[in-house]
């Protein structure tokens, strides 16, 4: 009975820490560009069909925690990090819409 208590103390406790670690309408800015602040939004993200697992998987973002991966415009333009879908395809080309994602403040 003490062990059944524990495994569902201990579910109970990482479903809970799965679901606060990306809440909704999370933003996060990446603010070390000189071309401008960067601003990421999970909402938009989200409604735009994407998951967390599309970008957070050993090829692109392993950890969810900001300033694990160096991104550049090199490797976004190369079609690696975010360049997997901002290539025209998939959604605009980061190549050509600086601005979309650059604000200077």
């Amino acid at each position: 009975m003490q062990r059944l208590a524990v495994l569902i103390v201990t579910i109970l406790f990482l479903s809970a820490t799965v679901v606060l670690a990306v809440p909704a309408k999370k933003t996060i800015e990446f603010t070390k560009s000189p071309m401008g602040v960067v601003t990421f939004d999970g909402t938009l993200h989200k409604e735009a069909g994407n998951k967390c697992k599309d970008c957070h998987n050993t090829e692109m973002f392993p950890k969810m925690k900001q300033g694990t991966v160096t991104i550049t415009m090199d490797e976004i333009y190369a079609g690696n990090l975010c360049g997997v879908c901002h290539n025209g395809d998939r959604a605009f080309d980061a190549k050509s819409n600086c601005a979309r994602c650059h604000v200077k403040k």
